[in-house]
């Protein structure tokens, strides 16, 4: 089965087209600036790449429609046809409590989805957008909604509550959500496999870290608590969010420069994280390169990176009283040996060793402790798109 996996922003539409019967991505690309000037990325798998080409896209989809175009170009294209898409998978940030895991779009799903619009704001009408323009380029191909969220709806109530007027929760649904569920899912059982473990009787801790960052603990298979929260602000230190803070900052910044609500949730959510601590960028490589020539901020903001990750992975071995194997994937996880070996240093009292060698390793499957390690660690490479076509697949051919 042919599948086109579409993750639509408000002004951009990432995609891949997977084969499922060889999990090999066919096609990818990338429609930046949407309602602008628009720019198009198109590569072909083991062949070429159209980079960046100026088209008209006023709207998303106009967008869809090149897609398709690419797609089926005589040059650059990877199908004969149109029909030869089975079905597409969208990525949808925020299910609520509705959803707990994948399902095939229908008038009711959509109408759920756009329910969760608040808890959401900057992604959910996007994905809607998304949807809506593939189905009217598409009309009879079938299209499944995999959700951010979906993963973490098993974690229990004492993990996804806060500690705040429960009335709160009863109307407005305030509580722990989780996101990046769909990786955390996927690497999850790539890296019970990896350590040799049986899934259902394992316990496993996930570290996404990238740009944007969480920390899953994974008890036989399910989620079980998780670092992002109602937002994904909350959690690790990320790229330009601050992660979890005492909230009366909030309100003392806002006494003292006389800002509004809004104005500081920009500073944390856009202003703050490794780029508002460093006074540099969230690139990590700028954060190394500081720290190389002196830079005492970058020192201080890389260790507190280390730092939250490590506090995290610790109240995660005491949730789940022990851990049997922990993953670093995303981005930062997959490439970023000082911030993976800092980590695993803070893990020697659970008999974590770093095997220095696989440590310099980048972006692939490879156990990074040593062979008599307690806990075993791996980078295991995230794939949110196989992720989300084999989803689709399964439930399209049921």
């Amino acid at each position: 089965m042919k599948v086109l996996v579409i993750n639509c922003g408000s002004s951009s539409l990432k995609y891949q087209l997977i084969d499922t019967k060889t999990e090999q991505a066919l096609a990818s690309g990338l429609c930046e600036r949407i309602g602008i000037d628009g720019q198009l990325t198109h590569k072909v798998a083991g062949k070429k790449i159209k980079d960046e080409e100026k088209n008209a896209m006023p709207n998303h989809e106009v967008a869809v429609q090149l897609v398709l175009d690419e797609l089926v170009d005589k040059e650059y294209g990877v199908i004969s046809s149109l029909q030869e898409i089975e079905a597409v998978g969208h990525r949808v940030v925020h299910g609520g409590e509705q959803f707990a895991a994948s399902v095939i779009i229908t008038d009711e799903v959509k109408e759920a989805i756009e329910s969760c619009n608040d808890l959401a704001p900057l992604h959910n009408p996007a994905n809607l957008i998304g949807i809506d323009a593939c189905k009217k380029a598409l009309p009879n191909v079938p299209m499944v909604a995999v959700f951010d969220t979906a993963f973490h709806q098993t974690m229990p109530e004492k993990a996804y509550m806060y500690g705040i007027p429960y009335r709160y929760y009863e109307e407005y649904k305030v509580r722990r959500y989780g996101f990046h569920g769909t990786s955390h899912s996927f690497v999850s059982k790539r890296l019970a496999e990896l350590a040799g473990l049986d899934l259902k009787q394992s316990k496993l801790i996930v570290c996404h870290i990238g740009n944007g960052g969480s920390v899953t603990a994974v008890k036989n298979g399910e989620s079980v608590d998780t670092s992002m929260g109602l937002t994904p602000l909350e959690g690790i230190i990320m790229g330009t969010r601050s992660g979890s803070i005492d909230p009366a900052i909030m309100e003392f910044i806002a006494h003292k420069e006389k800002k509004s609500i809004d104005e500081i949730m920009t500073i944390l959510n856009k202003e703050s994280g490794l780029s508002g601590m460093s006074g540099l960028t969230s690139d990590f490589r700028d954060l190394r390169k500081g720290k190389a020539e002196g830079n005492k901020q970058a020192e201080i903001t890389m260790d507190a990176f280390i730092y939250s990750i490590a506090k995290y992975v610790g109240a995660y071995v005491a949730a789940m009283n022990g851990v049997d194997a922990i993953a670093f994937t995303a981005g930062i996880g997959e490439n970023a040996i000082e911030i993976r070996k800092g980590v695993m240093e803070y893990l020697g009292y659970l008999g974590v060793k770093v095997d220095e060698a696989a440590c310099e390793k980048t972006g692939e499957e490879v156990m990074v402790s040593t062979a008599d390690s307690k806990v075993k660690v791996f980078i295991v490479p995230t794939n949110e798109e196989l992720a989300i076509a084999r989803e689709t697949r399964c439930l399209v051919e049921k």
